[in-house]
Parts: structure tokens; sequence; C-alpha cells
């Protein structure tokens, strides 16, 4: 709680389960994005007071025991592990992406890659990582995972935290033993967690969606998608939030891992989806290959299976100083963002969104 000096009151968070469920001092979690985040960010935004999140999906188990150590040496405080729980699909003929792609493929001097997928669901290695580090929060994309292995990240100790982006899919998290449900707007960057087999086309923007999850469940709810500022922040918790996650405003950090392309183009704002960096479903910026073939193609074989093929043309171009064959993820809020270091700009979103809750309230 803070002091409110002028008129001798205290204001703070009103709804602190999160908070006490995870003990961080600040009800903002730092969105574990691949490719972004990291160890700096993560350590940085601990440091501030938040929940510092790693992107493990793409890194080996190995990988992940040697970051949370670094992340551990470098602030003391709760970390959040995210992970995906995704099923892969059955062997498919990815024959005429290839052939969309040929193009590209002559530009750059490249062949078609035979490698493999960039992005793998939660299994026993990971699981065999959790258990060695002992993170204080497990969050997961796409579901949850076999309950065998749910029991064993239980066992470990940690908050389990799944992602919803309809209230058929948080009422399932809970039902299935998640401790708190993330409400997925539609603004939100990176991939839409969809697992219920819903119709994209009628997702909810978050300020539609979150209070009617609240509505649905028992646990804390955090609110994710076109939160940019304490502006965004309170008016979550006025709608039941226990806490927000954001991921894009983290983008414009001297931690975040991105292009200076990347970079360049969030204050434009221009997003949205596109399924040809991945095969899944995922919000970002506007980029060469997006721009020729269009955002989504039917082409495209499905998650995460469309990586493998476009990585060599990604490589190239990049090594050219080229960056729209990869993914330049972004929410809808991207304008509202700050170059700040991680640490002040988490503790500046907080101070402005308890300023908002006190002007609101007086």
């Amino acid at each position: 709680m803070d002091l409110d000096a002028e008129h001798g009151r205290m204001v703070g968070w009103r709804d602190r389960r999160f908070l006490d469920l995870v003990g961080i001092e600040h009800p903002i979690v730092q969105a574990p994005m691949a490719g972004a985040g990291g160890v700096e960010l993560a350590a940085a935004s601990i440091r501030g007071g938040a929940l510092g999140s790693l992107p493990c999906a793409m890194l080996s188990p190995e990988q992940v025991v040697v970051q949370v150590a670094q992340v551990r040496a470098a602030s003391p405080g709760p970390i959040n592990l995210n992970f995906f729980c995704h099923r892969m699909p059955d062997a498919v003929d990815d024959g005429p992406w290839r052939t969309l792609l040929a193009p590209y493929y002559a530009e750059f001097g490249v062949e078609p890659s035979s490698g493999g997928v960039l992005r793998k669901p939660f299994d026993e290695a990971m699981c065999a990582a959790v258990e060695e580090t002992r993170p204080e929060v497990v969050s997961f994309h796409f579901g949850l995972p076999d309950e065998r292995l749910f029991g064993r990240v239980k066992v470990a100790g940690t908050t389990v935290v799944g992602n919803a982006t309809t209230v058929e899919e948080a009422r399932w998290l809970e039902s299935g033993g998640a401790d708190a449900v993330i409400a997925q707007g539609f603004e939100a960057g990176g991939h839409t967690g969809r697992f219920l087999g819903s119709d994209p086309g009628e997702a909810l923007g978050l300020f539609a969606l979150l209070p009617q999850v609240v509505d649905a469940v028992r646990v804390p709810v955090i609110a994710a998608g076109g939160i940019g500022d304490g502006r965004g922040i309170a008016a979550a918790m006025m709608l039941g939030a226990s806490a927000v996650q954001l991921g894009t405003a983290f983008m414009h950090t001297p931690e975040a891992a991105v292009s200076e392309a990347h970079h360049a183009r969030l204050k434009n704002g221009r997003t949205f989806f596109t399924n040809l960096m991945t095969g899944g479903l995922a919000r970002g910026l506007h980029g060469r290959l997006t721009d020729e073939l269009r955002a989504v193609r039917a082409e495209a074989p499905p998650f995460p299976l469309a990586s493998a093929a476009l990585a060599p043309i990604r490589a190239a171009a990049e090594e050219r100083g080229e960056f729209g064959f990869g993914p330049m993820w972004a929410g809808q809020a991207a304008p509202l963002g700050r170059a700040l270091p991680a640490e002040e700009l988490v503790r500046l979103l907080a101070q402005e969104a308890l300023e908002t809750v006190q002007r609101s309230a007086a």
C-alpha cells in the first residue's frame, strides 16, 4: 500500500490475490516473448517489482536451467517459465508452402531447409528442468500439459497459470487445476492462445473478454492485450483483473532483444494477424513477406511447421540487414510504449496505475 500524502489515506491494489499468491510487489507480469525476452529483461523486470518471465518454448532443457540460474544471480525474486502445450500436427506435405517461397529461395541463394521444428510442446525433459529449477510460476500457452506432467509441475511447488481467449477456455483451465488464468484479448501481440477450437473471427477484445472471465472463474485473472500504460492497467483492475501481463510495452526497453527495424516500427503501431511466420495466427508488424504474400495463406502448414521452410530465407535476409522475413510481434498498444529501462518502466507503470485508481475514487 502507498500513502496518499495529500489526503492522509492508504491507497493500493484492491485485489491482491495474485500479488500474494506469487509474492511480487506490483501486479505486473512481463510477458514471456520468444525472440524478444530473455535473461536481461526478466531480471530487470523482477528488480522493478514485476513477475519476470523467460520464454522457454524455443530453448533446450539445458538452456532453461542455465538461464534460470542467470536470472536468479541477477535478481532475487519470483520468476515465471513459459511453455507451449500445442499438439504437434501429423506429417503434412509442405510442398505448396515451399513453392510459394521459391522466389525468395532464388533471390537469397538458399535451399529449402529440412530442419526441425523450432517451437516444441512441453515434454518430459522440460518437466525435469522445471523440477530442477523450481520456478515460482510456470505458465502455459495453448492449454495445459497432460495430467501426469501437470502433476509433477505442481509437486515442484509452482503456481500454474494458463492462457484463455474465451470464457470456455478459462473454465477449462480452472477445472484442469490452473491457479490463475490469463484473459488474452485479440489486441495482444504474438500468438493467440486459442486451444479449444473457437472461431478466430469471433475473438473478443480484452475489455469485453475480461469481465466475462472474471465472472466465470474463482481464480485470479490476469489481463493481457492492448495495455500500454498506467491507464490501461487501472482500467483492467477496475474490471476485476488481479494483475496485468504486458509484452509490447517491454519491447521498447533496452533489455529487449529486438532488431532496430522491429523497434523502429513499434511506434507506427500497424499490427495485424498473420500465419506466415509459424503457421499459427499471431499479431505482429508489417514486413516484406506479409506485405508481398498477404497476411494469411492457406499454403502455410499448421503451427509450428511453417517456420522450418522459412528459416533459411530469414537467416540470409537478416545477414543482409533485411528483417522482413522473421516475426516482429507487437500488440495494438505499441505506440504507447516508452524507451525506458525495464526496472524503471515497471515502477512508473505501477505508479501511474495507482494514481489513476486514486483519482477515480476521489
